[in-house]
């Protein structure tokens, strides 16, 4: 460690003889110190000395009037002042100076030995002590005042975590509230709505005898806008579900195949409404998979009446082919496509590509959505390209064989 003595030491010599004070001036100024010197004759007026003016170093003889050396020594240092302190004597033996090391002096040098080399030595000695020591307890008292902002700031991060973690937990809490709530009152908005199809489908087939064209129309209508409902309906309940974690998948063996074209059919009617194109290509040496027949059509149903719901002209195509031991299913369009800023979302709950309050096609922003969902619950993964004006298309890749991991209640004990 490098230390560098001060450019001019300013030293207070205590010393009630002054012959002694001559002779350790002339001792100073020979030894090439840079030094100002201040002399005190007494304890006494060596401690008002000291509480007027700063030292660099002090030379005390061990004998003085009233107090000695050693007492002054000791006042010194219970004052908390650390400069280097040493002591001088006429006489003296090992216990003295043990006594004054203890007390606090820096060194102890007999009158006897006294020169201009020996006293440049020990002063130079003993600052160079006192600074190092001075650079080590400031580099401690930095290092404390660090450690206890930093605990100050550990302090206040645990709190913050423990804050940030109660927050999710109430958070967790009030959406499963919420997804149940949702779950729930959809589940009991169904009963009725199917009643009300079901009556209305029954008014319709018993039209011509009982209905006026007028009546058969407002009939349809309020079936129409029942089962529009419905469909609302069952995304959000499915969406509830798959929030509050209440929705499983439970595979079967299927016939893909059959599966993929029987959904297609069930919704030729929407193409042919706007004389779409509507193809299926099924290139399967061996059709079958194990999967949730259920949820496998509802992703499918998703895809394909957004893609006829978005293109106006053109075809929509539903292509299903292997790929080593995985299932690819795309559905393709040659709609309105989705621009690049967009593609980001099309995922996200609610969100809708036509935003606007009077939007053409209408709907909850649910279904794509629930599709990612279902197609993760399979082990799988959905991707879409797209481009405006030209077309979209959603790709699906599952495991022939979806396998579902047991809940933690499911597991076996023991």
């Amino acid at each position: 460690m490098i230390t560098q003595l001060p450019h001019q030491i300013r030293v207070l010599i205590v010393d009630d003889d002054a012959v002694d004070r001559m002779a350790l001036q002339r001792v100073l100024k020979k030894s090439k110190l840079n030094v100002q010197v201040e002399e005190a004759v007494d304890a006494e007026s060596a401690l008002t000395t000291i509480d007027q003016s700063d030292f660099d170093c002090f030379l005390i003889d061990y004998n003085l009037p009233g107090d000695d050396g050693l007492a002054l020594t000791r006042n010194v240092r219970g004052q908390g002042i650390q400069v280097p302190l040493i002591v001088l004597t006429g006489q003296g033996d090992e216990q003295t100076a043990v006594e004054l090391m203890k007390a606090g002096a820096s060194d102890y040098l007999p009158k006897s030995k006294l020169s201009a080399e020996t006293i440049s030595r020990v002063v130079r000695s003993a600052m160079r002590v006192y600074l190092a020591e001075s650079i080590v307890e400031k580099t401690n008292c930095d290092l404390r005042e660090k450690n206890l902002l930093l605990e100050h700031q550990n302090r206040e991060l645990e709190q913050q975590r423990q804050q940030i973690y109660k927050q999710n937990l109430q958070l967790q809490e009030v959406s499963r509230l919420k997804s149940e709530f949702l779950a729930t009152m959809s589940h009991e908005l169904r009963t009725p709505l199917n009643a009300i199809i079901g009556f209305s489908q029954i008014l319709i087939s018993r039209s011509k005898d009982t209905l006026s064209d007028a009546q058969l129309n407002m009939v349809t209508r309020i079936l129409a806008n029942g089962r529009n409902l419905l469909e609302l309906i069952n995304d959000i309940l499915s969406f509830s579900k798959i929030e509050a974690g209440r929705l499983d998948l439970h595979p079967v063996e299927l016939d893909l195949a059959e599966l993929v074209t029987e959904t297609t059919e069930e919704l030729r009617s929407l193409s042919d409404q706007k004389a779409l194109t509507l193809e299926v290509a099924v290139d399967l040496a061996n059709p079958t998979v194990t999967n949730d027949a259920t949820r496998l059509r509802q992703v499918l149903v998703n895809l394909l009446s957004n893609a006829i719901k978005f293109t106006d002209k053109g075809t929509v195509c539903v292509q299903v082919k292997a790929r080593g031991a995985a299932i690819v299913m795309s559905i393709s369009d040659t709609g309105c496509g989705i621009s690049p800023q967009e593609q980001q979302y099309i995922f996200d709950p609610f969100h809708q590509v036509d935003q606007r309050a009077t939007r053409q096609h209408p709907g909850t922003g649910l279904g794509l959505a629930i599709t990612y969902s279902l197609v993760k619950m399979m082990n799988g993964d959905i991707i879409v390209s797209s481009e405006e004006a030209v077309g979209t298309t959603f790709s699906i890749e599952i495991p022939r064989t979806v396998v579902v991991q047991p809940t933690p209640s499911e597991l076996p004990k023991g």
